[in-house]
């Protein structure tokens, strides 16, 4: 018989699952570190995953879809559904803080809050994760990934990825 006991007993094994799930784009952040798993939810022994993606068309998401299954699959938890909402639309104000001090020490620099769509003349001061100076310019838009934009640092001449705010 299920009881409310084993379905949050359940939801914690499955939250320790989870756990090790990364973003294939950024290996160092955790699904959990990029505010992309959205729910877990235990009802009568069934567990729902619920994910949102950085933005509707990543095509990181079958990816990370599957990377739940297996994890799930791995602890024994066989009685699972995995779905995709892109309502509410995710914000890099869902990253965590460990997710932005891992981006950081990957040489990423995150996003500044408050720099996002409709900043006035899109002026924003990035801080160059190699050296930390402020003396940075944007080369495009878009970087390695659709998330992400190209600058370089002024001061070390080094090129790198600023984590776009949406």
């Amino acid at each position: 018989m299920v009881t409310p006991q084993t379905d949050a007993l359940l939801r914690t094994r499955v939250l320790h699952a989870l756990d090790d799930v990364t973003d294939p784009e950024i290996p160092v952040l955790t699904i959990a570190d990029l505010g992309i798993l959205r729910d877990v939810r235990v009802h009568n022994g069934v567990v729902d995953v619920t994910i949102t993606p950085t933005y509707s068309g990543c095509p990181a998401m079958n990816m990370i879809a599957l990377d739940i299954e297996t994890a799930l699959a791995r602890a024994g938890i066989e009685n699972f559904h995995v779905k995709t909402t892109l309502s509410p639309a995710w914000t890099t104000a869902w990253l965590s803080e460990a997710g932005r001090q891992k981006l950081l020490a990957y040489g990423i620099a995150p996003p500044q809050e408050g720099s996002g769509r409709g900043s006035l003349f899109g002026t924003v001061e990035v801080a160059c994760p190699q050296c930390g100076s402020i003396d940075t310019s944007r080369l495009a838009e878009f970087g390695s990934t659709s998330c992400k934009a190209l600058w370089r640092c002024n001061t070390c001449r080094e090129p790198f990825d600023y984590f776009r705010c949406h």
